[in-house]
């Protein structure tokens, strides 16, 4: 049985577009179909702006789009049926439907990042920002279809192709311009707003110009009043973005911020105060985890640079460490001739160069002759990278977020110990044997699946607590020793003897290795982490 398409209807109703002229009605068609495109755009912009806040304020960046990706498209689903009610009334809905759309969605990062900061109701935000958002984006659809049936009458399976082909390629527009546009150039509040008000116009101009004719003298006052409402609240929200930003960031850290930046790869944050000596503590932030305080940062990176240097050091390997002080440490021996750096983020690398507080902790070593400078992503480089070192230094964040997860992989330690000389020492930096006591032990299994014989030790940095390290080596058992050209503050032999051994109940758990495909990691500091 063949389906046979409806005839095109052009008799005159009130109100109703098919009175239009062919030529007019051609424009509308047009004019419906260009709006569909942008409203899906803003629609995965919205989507892409909650599941990357997640990522960024929680760590779990794959837990947070199942959440926020699931939530939303089951509440599309139910937004579709609520709209089924509302056909007779499309053009007047699906103003209102936008504006609800423009406002919330627009709103919905510096919702979220509020709900974080002051009331630690991220997760329930989460679920009902994107339920909400859901409901209004899945309202679309049956509306516009009603709207462009009104323009001209077609079979249902051929305006359902329509719709959906300017839906699908709009939602291209939006993945494409989230990463590499808004996010970039205005950051996730500023971008989410902008695309608000970019979302409330397409709706209003289509209905205005098209379907003008549908709503009465009263609800064109309704909707033009309701539209000046959100783009007053939109464009005077973007205006205090950068004040608000600063209040809610400063509510998440305990000590003044004098320096933050949303770089393409993290949130770096500078604190700085008065510590209980007298001594100024400057501290550094990385997506909210703290990487050290200059009271006692000296503790951690002395404990994670000189035992690896004990032995052959000519050329040395840093991966991460882009704050420039395990890079100090290094430089203090006059025999080490050539240091790489490889590390993610240009911009922390640049904050290191030139800010005056990091400079003076550093002791400017990145104007030393002897370091090379790498920014790309570790993993990818040691795939290509064929020299050998005789020092490779671990020193990355730890890691809470799936994109972490692969350097914390048998994979990932099997590259670098393919760069590792014979007879040469690599180190890890493994977490906390204290607080994270399972991940410290599948770091350490970790490393040793990767073929190395390890040794795992501890030392106490006050900021952190106490605090683990893996040496690792190709042929022999390591052993800790130092053998640096002047006396350390806080390593000497007897230090070292106590640092390889831990108390029963801090003792190796058994953990597996993490793998690319199975990131145990992720788990076991989901699960510990402080």
């Amino acid at each position: 049985m063949t389906a046979t398409a409806e005839p095109e209807t052009t008799g005159p109703s009130p109100g109703d577009t098919r009175a239009a002229p062919p030529a007019r009605a051609r424009f509308a068609r047009l004019g419906l179909l260009v709006t569909v495109f942008v409203c899906a755009a803003c629609g995965l912009v919205y989507e892409l702006s909650l599941v990357t806040l997640g990522s960024y304020l929680i760590g779990d960046t794959a837990a947070q789009a199942s959440i926020t990706l699931s939530v939303m498209v089951c509440a599309m689903g139910l937004g579709a049926l609520a709209a089924k009610p509302l056909r007779r009334y499309a053009a007047a809905a699906f103003a209102a439907v936008e504006l609800a759309l423009a406002t919330i969605g627009g709103l919905s990062v510096l919702a979220l990042y509020a709900a974080y900061a002051w009331l630690d109701l991220y997760t329930v935000s989460l679920v009902a920002a994107s339920s909400v958002i859901g409901v209004l984006v899945g309202a679309e659809i049956p509306l516009l279809m009603e709207l462009l049936q009104r323009i001209r009458r077609q079979e249902a399976g051929s305006a359902v192709a329509d719709l959906f082909a300017a839906d699908y390629v709009g939602a291209l527009l939006g993945g494409l311009a989230f990463p590499f546009l808004l996010l970039p150039v205005f950051g996730q509040i500023r971008g989410s707003l902008i695309v608000g008000v970019v979302n409330a116009f397409a709706g209003l101009i289509l209905v205005f110009v098209w379907f003008r004719a549908d709503l009465s003298r009263l609800l064109r006052w309704l909707l033009g009043a309701a539209a000046l409402l959100v783009s007053a609240v939109l464009v005077g929200s973007y205006l205090y973005a950068d004040r608000f930003e600063a209040t809610a960031q400063q509510a998440l850290f305990a000590y003044p911020i004098v320096w933050r930046e949303q770089s393409e790869y993290q949130q770096i944050v500078l604190t700085e105060s008065l510590s209980p000596f007298g001594q100024t503590d400057t501290r550094l932030f990385l997506n909210g985890d703290l990487q050290f305080s200059s009271v006692d940062e000296y503790r951690y990176h002395e404990a994670l640079v000189h035992p690896a240097l004990a032995g052959p050091r000519r050329d040395v390997l840093v991966i991460g460490g882009g704050d420039g002080l395990a890079l100090r440490e290094i430089l203090r021996y006059p025999d080490v001739a050539a240091v790489t750096l490889v590390e993610l983020d240009p911009q922390m690398i640049r904050l290191a160069r030139t800010d005056p507080r990091l400079t003076t902790l550093n002791e400017h070593a990145f104007a030393d002759p002897r370091v090379q400078v790498i920014t790309t992503d570790a993993f990818a480089w040691l795939r290509t990278v064929r020299v050998d070192f005789d020092a490779v230094i671990v020193d990355l964040p730890d890691p809470d977020q799936t994109s972490i997860a692969k350097l914390y992989s048998t994979e990932f330690y099997s590259m670098a110990a393919g760069v590792l000389a014979p007879g040469g020492t690599m180190v890890v930096q493994a977490g906390s044997p204290f607080f994270a006591q399972r991940s410290f032990w599948c770091i350490t299994s970790t490393v040793r699946s990767a073929g190395l014989h390890v040794l795992p030790y501890h030392v106490d940095v006050p900021s952190f607590g106490d605090w683990g390290f893996v040496l690792a080596t190709h042929e022999a058992e390591p052993r800790l020793a130092v053998d640096p050209p002047a006396p350390l503050h806080s390593l000497d032999h007897s230090s070292l003897a106590a640092a390889a051994v831990f108390p029963p109940d801090r003792r190796d758990t058994g953990e597996r290795a993490s793998t690319l495909m199975h990131p145990v990691i992720l788990d076991l500091q989901r699960n510990e982490w402080r």
